[in-house]
């Protein structure tokens, strides 16, 4: 951290912010540094040579990216499009920085109520078991047109083949209920109510190919009372399917997210 600190004064920058954790597990040291360059501080290809010189006797990989540019994210939603309505209303009021390149969707338009879609591309790529490989050929070859930085299923209902999953490795995100892998298949909600469940909640994490298994980025919960019918859980679900979702998201898009393994370290703000 000193040697960092001490590269960016050198340079005339000026540290907003800064966070690290030291996991003694691993050996691994991880650190989020904010800075800003004052006016006589070096150009950014300087600082990012010397940073890379640096790194070299600590075997340091870093990005170094502008706070303003905006990362540009491709959402995938199959028919229910809570998650996919909230994080278009963030991303219109400007509270996730965000450019959005693309809705996909395996379902039509009349399915998604979002005011926010008029103005964006939307494609209907339609699945099925059959044409499941062409279909993800259909939606990577979006991924790169549009220079995508990170994908969202945003309640996309379909499971990601393995190949899928590592192309996209470290920027897809997802959003499933935490009742996995204890109440698999139709109708979850119904499952944990019949169960007397005391908590429902749900869990944004990295796409890989174990289906939903992948670094965890989020969590929350809530607490279900035995007056809470199935309806409420599906409602209550959705408003923390939502939340939790937005949250990881904006954690990504802020850089704050490090994979360390099978597990995340999220420096909050």
């Amino acid at each position: 951290m000193s040697a960092v600190s001490s590269l960016l004064f050198e340079a005339g920058c000026n540290i907003l912010d800064a966070q690290q954790f030291d996991d003694t597990e691993t050996g691994h040291f991880f650190m989020r540094v904010v800075f800003d360059r004052l006016e006589q501080a070096k150009s950014i290809p300087e600082i990012t040579a010397s940073i890379e010189e640096l790194a070299k006797p600590f075997a340091m990989t870093f990005t170094l990216r502008e706070s303003s540019a905006k990362k540009r994210v491709m959402l995938l939603v199959s028919k229910f499009d809570h998650c996919l309505a909230d994080l278009l209303y963030r991303w219109r009021i400007g509270e996730l920085p965000m450019e959005v390149t693309a809705i996909v969707s395996n379902h039509g338009r009349e399915h998604l109520a979002s005011s926010d879609l008029a103005e964006l591309p939307f494609y209907h790529l339609p699945v099925t078991k059959q044409t499941k490989m062409e279909q993800e050929a259909r939606i990577w070859a979006l991924v790169q047109e549009t220079n995508a930085d990170l994908v969202i299923l945003a309640r996309y209902m379909q499971i990601l083949s393995d190949g899928f999953s590592a192309k996209l490795s470290g920027r897809c995100i997802n959003i499933h209920h935490s009742f996995l892998p204890g109440f698999k298949g139709a109708k979850p909600y119904h499952q944990a109510h019949e169960r007397g469940v005391k908590l429902i909640g749900a869990t944004a994490h990295y796409v890989t190919s174990d289906l939903d298994e992948g670094p965890i980025i989020e969590q929350d919960v809530e607490r279900i009372s035995h007056r809470d019918t199935p309806d409420d859980l599906v409602r209550k679900g959705r408003d923390i399917e939502r939340r939790v979702l937005a949250r990881a998201v904006r954690h990504h898009l802020e850089d704050r997210v490090m994979l360390n393994g099978k597990k995340t370290i999220v420096f909050t703000s």
